[in-house]
């Protein structure tokens, strides 16, 4: 059911909250001054009031970024790389300092490419919370669902730290942060890949898709009860990416050009409907981790010399 549909249907029943029967349907043309929020809120919403042109916007940046950081890799000249790679310890040089700078790698990193594909999400909410405020409903501003939405990800962040740690310690990292193995490449591929026909995955992304029914189901007017929408809609956005975000460690952790990439299909992913852009990309990673496996079996198959 759509969006839309969903909302006539709620907004028929008695017990539907007001703020959010009220909400107009929310479309690419229609306007987000959003006069009832403080001022930030509002500009906030002012920012995101148009996703999909927003997510364009983001995948032009990232992508950009990515065919940048390509032409720097091959001139050799890429003096960001250079300087992480120098922080980055080895195997058996991790401390306090060098788990803080990987952690702060992975969280710039992390929310770099999830943050822009939650802006339907937020955009959502501060749409229902302006109707609210309208009316002269207590509301919470949209900025405590982002923060509960960014922890969601600031601990995978921190997940991902450790399970680096514990990659570079197995040898299957080296000290340039790039996959030291074609198996296990291959082996996070595929499972990316397969994850991507799941239904936890299909279920998660629906979530993310259309967030109108969580709101309408979930709606609260108290801080600590919309910082926890953000949370569990931060956990919906991770049930859905958390496996694309993996395949850093197989292709390098500071891969800009992955990193673009990626970010482009987990937000066009978000933005449209359907299952066919999901599946494609599932197919699409295990054809690739396939192609690791093979590489890595044919570099070490036996030659006979004739």
């Amino acid at each position: 059911m759509s969006t839309d549909a969903t909302k006539t249907v709620a907004c028929s029943t008695p017990l539907a909250p007001d703020a959010l029967c009220l909400t107009p349907p929310m479309t690419e043309t229609a306007r987000h001054d959003l006069p009832h929020l403080p001022p930030a809120a509002s500009r906030l919403g002012a920012m995101i009031a148009r996703p999909k042109a927003l997510a364009v916007i983001c995948i032009v940046v990232l992508t950009a970024l990515g065919w940048l950081a390509l032409g720097l890799m091959y001139a050799g000249t890429s003096p960001f790389e250079a300087m992480c790679r120098a922080l980055v310890p080895s195997s058996a040089a991790w401390g306090v300092t060098s788990f803080a700078i990987v952690a702060l790698m992975w969280a710039a990193m992390t929310l770099a490419m999830m943050l822009p594909s939650a802006a339907p999400m937020i955009l959502t909410y501060a749409e229902i919370a302006d109707t609210a405020a309208r009316k002269g409903e207590s509301i919470v501003s949209p900025f405590i669902l982002a923060a509960g939405y960014t922890l969601v990800w600031l601990g995978f962040a921190a997940a991902a730290t450790v399970a680096q740690y514990a990659i570079t310690r197995a040898a299957l990292l080296d000290n340039g942060m790039v996959s030291a193995s074609g198996l296990f490449s291959g082996a996070i591929f595929i499972c990316a890949g397969a994850y991507q026909f799941s239904a936890f995955k299909y279920a998660c992304l629906r979530q993310c898709q259309s967030p109108f029914p969580f709101f309408f189901a979930n709606w609260v007017t108290a801080p600590r009860g919309v910082f926890r929408l953000g949370v569990k809609q931060g956990l919906y956005c991770f049930g859905c990416c958390w496996a694309m975000m993996l395949v850093m460690f197989a292709v390098g952790v500071m891969n800009v050009l992955w990193m673009a990439g990626l970010g482009v299909v987990m937000t066009l992913e978000k933005i449209g409907a359907g299952r066919r852009l999901t599946y494609a990309v599932g197919v699409t990673l295990i054809a690739g981790g396939v192609a690791f496996i093979i590489s890595a079996f044919a570099a070490h198959w036996p030659v006979h010399a004739s």
